[in-house]
């Protein structure tokens, strides 16, 4: 009996020996590998590093954080189905904590993404949602998808969660966003409609051009010309370098009011807020040479060389105004000049 105890006694403390030792072991190597998953990760070597994650999920089946590396790189290589396969299983996984939940919908609007597939991409980016109301991935993930789908009216209310979140101010965007929302009302005909979503654009974004330029267009479409100068001249102002885009149309709108004479007072507004707008000093200067004031005209574009040397638009139109008065050496030597800023741009 005391033999047989003995051996009793022996083969307990070699079970508990084998249990202690072996079994931190294997937790301690699983995570070994688990660290050199993110250190190739980490490298770009991510090869190495999912044979690394299959090792860790092959030791252990609940390593949740293993699963998602897995899924994200496949994803990263392109193969986005197996991703879905991978983090949808997890979804399933109980007692999950919020913050995993919030990780793999993340992962999984990622994939569906990376597959064209916007509604079960947007359905995942609401959930994270859900779990985190004040998630900044996820709005502007869905600012992305509402922008693919031209849905402006979410894009307007998801920039200004996103401003919220952030605690910043961008009314420019939220403008935008509001014409477009009338661009869309102006394809269906609602014409009061559109005025209706430019005009709170305008009150948004009172310094942002965009919507008095469509304004303009849309007085000028109902005949109310007076009121589609008076914005285009907003848009002029607040964009300078887009001016161009109305300048026909506000000499065509005064010329069709018998207002033909404010041009060149129009074009001199423009300058007196943007002395180095060459496009308006250009349309000025032609306005002064059709009123028969030569020599105005060609001091204009002289002063504007002085200036801007490398100008071509403006070396052209000296040319032109030179054509009648200067002799033939001298145009040679203005059209040489303006082969040599071609031949080397530097216009500004």
């Amino acid at each position: 009996m005391d033999w047989i105890l003995w051996i009793a006694l022996v083969l307990l403390g070699a079970s508990g020996f084998i249990f202690y030792y072996y079994r931190p072991k294997k937790q301690a190597r699983t995570e070994s590998i688990y660290t050199h998953a993110l250190n190739a990760m980490v490298r770009g070597d991510s090869r190495t590093a999912l044979n690394n994650l299959r090792d860790v999920v092959k030791q252990d089946t609940n390593h949740i954080d293993a699963y998602l590396q897995m899924g994200d790189i496949l994803r990263e290589e392109g193969n986005a189905q197996a991703a879905i396969k991978i983090h949808q299983s997890l979804t399933v996984r109980p007692n999950l904590s919020t913050d995993i939940k919030r990780n793999i919908h993340k992962s999984l609007a990622l994939n569906f993404e990376q597959l064209g597939q916007f509604a079960k991409a947007k359905r995942e980016a609401e959930i994270v949602i859900k779990l985190d109301k004040k998630n900044l991935w996820a709005n502007e993930f869905l600012l992305t998808i509402f922008e693919q789908q031209r849905d402006w009216e979410k894009a307007t209310q998801t920039s200004k969660t996103i401003q919220k979140i952030k605690q910043s101010k961008d009314p420019n965007q939220i403008a935008r966003f509001l014409v477009y929302q009338g661009m869309d009302k102006l394809e269906k005909g609602q014409l009061k409609e559109a005025e209706s979503q430019f005009q709170k654009a305008v009150k948004t974004s009172p310094e942002f051009g965009l919507p008095y330029l469509r304004l303009g267009d849309l007085f000028a479409e109902n005949r109310d010309l007076v009121k589609a100068i008076e914005n285009w001249e907003k848009f002029t102002l607040l964009n300078p370098e887009e001016g161009r885009l109305v300048y026909s149309k506000i000499e065509s709108a005064l010329f069709d009011l018998g207002r033909f004479s404010e041009v060149e007072k129009f074009y001199e507004r423009i300058l007196e807020k943007d002395s180095s707008n060459l496009n308006a000093l250009t349309k000025l200067a032609n306005v002064l040479e059709e009123k028969g004031e030569h020599n105005n005209a060609l001091n204009l574009v002289e002063d504007a060389l002085s200036k801007n040397g490398g100008s071509i638009h403006a070396r052209l139109m000296k040319l032109k105004l030179s054509l009648h008065v200067s002799k033939p050496h001298e145009l040679s030597n203005q059209i040489d000049e303006v082969i040599q800023l071609l031949t080397i741009p530097n216009e500004k």
